[in-house]
């Protein structure tokens, strides 16, 4: 008899296994934190088997094997710069619920990837001195916020950066203002070049941020009318306001590479094509199965990467309403740019 086909499809099924062993892995962080010495065994199981579920959770019967051998060199020849760079940025988040003192190391470390990853995508997709004056613009527009507004309370509230971890340039430290530009760029990504949408996206975000980065003592609200995690609207409507202002640039000198038809900004260089093909990225189906495809994959992948990693973060820190409210926020609002663009 044979054996019947699953109901589910393959990147489904995929999905759905690799989120279960990492569950399994995010349980055994959660005994860890609690001294239960049994959560080591089920992170030393979860982690691995749900890189191996992802790239082969589809295979059939007695061909897993050869099926994630296949997919691991398929994806070795795709692989990009930005992309490695991202991947590190996603395994430096790893070690954050086991080496709690090693938070600000690691989320510089981090955001440090991140940042770089984000340059590697608009060199590789908009040219080297676009993706530089973006890299710039985002940074310098970033720091200058923060510096006046946690001296003047304008433009998102009454909030100080005194005792926050290194390092810091003008008092604010170094991971914001590198923050704000990959962030920038994912929800720009996401948002396929709308400033409006992007900045809502930026908002869920620092939905999230709020209530861990507190808690890691990065930044202290003192404001008197508190909405969320200590943060008054204010700053809800000033990471708006700033993150679809920078959005709005980014469509302005690359506009190709969001997908939109329009008239670049005038810049003394030329543009280059908004997508590259990735080396190996037309054998997709080599093999005994079906092979992965990266050819078409953004830094819009970053978002969801997040939506999973910063809900995590909260309940690693027991805050598990803030972590439930988090996804929500998130989910939404990355729900909503899928229906825009799809309505396009």
């Amino acid at each position: 008899m044979a054996p019947q086909e699953s109901p589910f499809p393959p990147n489904l099924r995929r999905l759905g296994l690799a989120s279960a062993a990492l569950g399994l892995a995010f349980l055994g962080a959660l005994l860890v934190l609690r001294g239960v010495p049994t959560g080591w065994m089920l992170i030393a199981l979860g982690l691995p088997l749900s890189l191996v579920l992802a790239l082969a959770g589809d295979a059939k019967r007695g061909g897993l094997r050869r099926t994630l051998g296949e997919r691991t060199e398929t994806l070795t020849r795709q692989m990009r710069p930005w992309m490695w760079l991202a991947v590190l940025y996603a395994v430096l988040k790893i070690p954050v619920p086991l080496w709690p003192a090693g938070f600000s190391l690691l989320a510089l470390l981090g955001t440090g990837a991140l940042f770089l990853s984000a340059l590697a995508y608009l060199w590789e997709g908009a040219g080297p001195q676009r993706a530089l004056v973006m890299a710039a613009l985002a940074f310098g527009v970033g720091l200058g916020v923060e510096v006046l507004g946690s001296r003047t309370g304008f433009p998102f509230g009454a909030y100080s950066y005194e005792g926050a971890p290194a390092p810091t340039v003008f008092g604010v430290p170094l991971i914001v203002p590198l923050g704000w530009f990959a962030l920038t760029l994912a929800a720009t990504v996401v948002a396929q070049g709308r400033a409006w949408l992007a900045g809502l996206l930026l908002v869920a975000w620092d939905v999230g941020l709020e209530p861990l980065m507190t808690t890691q003592g990065y930044w202290t609200w003192r404001d008197a009318a508190p909405l969320w995690a200590g943060a008054p609207v204010p700053n809800f409507l000033g990471w708006w306001a700033v993150g679809a202002g920078l959005s709005w640039a980014f469509a302005g000198l690359a506009p190709a590479l969001f997908g939109l038809r329009r008239r670049v900004w005038d810049f003394p260089v030329q543009e280059r094509a908004a997508y590259v093909r990735s080396p190996g990225a037309e054998a997709v189906l080599i093999g005994s199965a079906p092979q992965p495809n990266l050819s078409r994959l953004t830094f819009a992948a970053l978002y969801p990467v997040e939506m999973f990693f910063l809900p995590g973060g909260l309940v690693l820190v027991g805050r598990y309403a803030q972590a439930a409210v988090t996804l929500g926020a998130m989910l939404a609002a990355f729900l909503l740019a899928r229906a825009v663009g799809r309505r396009a």
